[in-house]
């Protein structure tokens, strides 16, 4: 049920909560990502200070209850997304809960890759009207943006976890995304053994996806137990433990993904600093892919790799 509060109100809450994030070190702007989160202002209303004279502001909870939120990020270091129940993300607007992994901002660049290599690949028609599978899909985001940026494609979500897809699923209807969405629950690609490239001249081929997009575990397991508390309390530990050495969930794609790609199908990844050399090496070491591509972010860091399937 949405209350009303005023701005004068609105003003004195927003100066304890900045008072009290400087206090714990925790970054005060996150303040505004809170009240964005959950009133009708914008970042520039808030930074501006315009609506200190407005008597009546929408908010979607009591100050009391927005007070509760405040003092779970600082003493218990609930993510803000998590506190809001949204974040945005390229042109979306996502749910996340604790079941999912926040989608971070560095990766919205793996939409931008995508349509780079489909533009590239000299099988681009395929690419644009094949089937895609986005692995460990948790919140949707990057099947979502496929499905959105190419409409005559059939985007496969797949995610182990159930609630994960629940999540996935509402953020579909929820931008009005679902024709050419489709979800499975299984590990890996394993929930797409039974769909079959109609084209295929073997019925047993498995080889009727054009391109495999994911942003695996990736984190190696010890480190995940240092990383800031409000990850490592909070974010599934499923979505970043990539094993000991970081690479598990990386190195099985490698490995399968070439039994369900299409000669010329492309496959990306996001992943860590400091691991894509070691990742364009297994690609190379496996002997099917070529056009393998260090990609970085906007920050320069090496953060996705792609390749081609070889003909």
């Amino acid at each position: 049920m949405t209350e009303t509060v005023s701005g004068k109100a609105l003003q004195k809450w927003r100066t304890w909560a900045i008072t009290l994030a400087n206090n714990n070190n925790v970054d005060p702007y996150e303040v505004d990502w809170l009240l964005q989160g959950l009133t009708t202002l914008t970042n520039t209303t808030l930074t501006l200070e315009t609506y200190l004279t407005q008597q009546s502001i929408s908010i979607k909870v009591s100050l009391s209850a927005l007070t509760e939120k405040w003092q779970q990020r600082i003493s218990d270091h609930t993510p803000v997304q998590y506190l809001t129940g949204e974040t945005p993300w390229r042109d979306l607007t996502l749910t996340v809960t604790p079941d999912v992994l926040i989608p971070r901002p560095e990766t919205e660049l793996i939409i931008d890759i995508v349509q780079q290599l489909v533009n590239e690949s000299p099988i681009k028609e395929q690419l644009l009207s094949g089937h895609w599978a986005d692995v460990g899909t948790g919140s949707g985001a990057i099947a979502l943006s496929l499905a959105k940026t190419f409409p005559h494609t059939s985007i496969h979500a797949i995610d182990i976890s159930k609630a994960a897809l629940t999540v996935a699923k509402q953020n579909a209807k929820k931008n009005n995304i679902t024709q050419n969405l489709h979800f499975h629950q299984g590990s890996w690609l394993t929930p797409l053994d039974s769909l079959k490239e109609s084209s295929s001249k073997q019925s047993s081929s498995k080889q009727f996806l054009t391109g495999i997009v994911s942003n695996p575990p990736y984190i190696p397991s010890k480190t995940v137990l240092t990383l800031d508390p409000k990850i490592t309390n909070h974010e599934p530990h499923l979505a970043l433990d990539g094993g000991p050495d970081g690479l598990q969930a990386i190195n099985t794609l490698i490995q399968t993904s070439i039994h369900y790609l299409i000669p010329g199908g492309l496959w990306l990844i996001e992943l860590m600093t400091g691991q894509a050399q070691t990742v364009s090496t297994l690609l190379k070491l496996q002997g099917s892919y070529t056009h393998i591509t260090i990609h970085p972010d906007l920050s320069g860091r090496d953060r996705f790799v792609s390749a081609r399937k070889s003909f």
